[in-house]
């Protein structure tokens, strides 16, 4: 059976609709309308005589034929990809769009900055930048680079360790004053907390040869790390805080260190992308300028 190039365009819709999950999700990943999708998927199916989809009004399934077609599509379309990939790592000066996710206060706090030096290096790449503390499906909202603070679960991707981090625990002068310095780790669980959701609200700390698991609970809980540490620095409770994010305050008086003696579990930061993703120069160059800039300027 021959292959018109009209149909080579059509494995590629297919392949996106089956990664976007949709046929309207596929529509604006590729730039066209959601009836122009259906009618490539309409018109493979009627060229193969076989049906790839199971469609009803809210969700699609593959068929037994339309899985072991999408396996085909889904390499001829990284082909190409891959293809335009070696020539645009061919230019002189990179070009192109990055669409980037991260957490909300480590983007403001240190992401954005990195990207505005970045963006002043290489003027020509263009920059897509999703601030959220949820965790973003990366192939299916096209990203090409997620910073996540934690190791992979998708196999089916790819991440590069961009920095070490440490914590520390914090309170603010005046809840301090109304319920105590904490002086040991068991006197951590009668304290207030202020309680980060995207994290255990199990502490580890350790001091020399000795470890502690310490279990804190607290009135006020949150998904947002700048909401957490604004709530901190209201007297509302401790709080497990970025060493990056809690310094600064630190100086200005509106938070104070307690167990400073003792060490937290560090959090490390990733770079997470689509496997294969990393054969893009200016991916590449994107990764190593932000390793580079968590090394020079965060405290850690």
């Amino acid at each position: 059976m021959d292959v018109s190039f009209e149909q080579l365009k059509s494995m590629v819709v297919f392949a996106q609709v089956v990664e976007q999950g949709s046929l309207s999700g596929a529509a604006k990943h590729i730039g066209l309308s959601r009836a122009v999708v259906s009618y490539h998927i309409k018109k493979l199916e009627t060229h193969l005589a076989i049906k790839l989809l199971n469609r009803s009004t809210r969700t699609i399934s593959l068929t037994e034929a339309g899985e072991q077609y999408y396996q085909r599509c889904r390499i001829i379309a990284e082909q190409a990809f891959a293809a335009n990939r070696q020539i645009e790592n061919l230019k002189n000066e990179p070009e192109g769009l990055l669409k980037i996710t991260c957490p909300v206060n480590i983007g403001l706090q240190t992401i954005v900055p990195a990207l505005n030096d970045f963006r002043t290096l290489y003027p020509k790449i263009e920059l897509d930048v999703m601030l959220t503390d949820e965790v973003v499906n990366i192939v299916k909202e096209g990203i090409d680079l997620a910073i996540r603070g934690a190791p992979l679960i998708d196999s089916g991707l790819q991440a590069a360790k961009l920095s070490t981090l440490t914590t520390c625990l914090c309170g603010s002068p005046q809840y301090l004053k109304k319920n105590g310095y904490p002086k040991t780790p068991s006197e951590l669980t009668a304290h207030k907390w202020v309680i980060y959701k995207l994290t255990s609200n199990v502490l580890e700390l350790k001091k020399g040869n000795r470890s502690f698991s310490i279990k804190v609970k607290g009135e006020i809980s949150t998904n947002n790390a700048a909401a957490r540490t604004a709530f901190v620095e209201g007297g509302h409770g401790l709080g497990r805080i970025p060493s990056y994010d809690a310094h600064p305050k630190i100086k200005a008086g509106t938070l104070e260190m307690v167990l400073d003696d003792y060490n937290l579990s560090d959090i490390n930061v990733y770079g997470v992308f689509a496997s294969g993703a990393a054969e893009s120069k200016k991916l590449r160059l994107l990764i190593d300028f932000i390793k580079e800039y968590f090394r020079k300027q965060i405290v850690r």
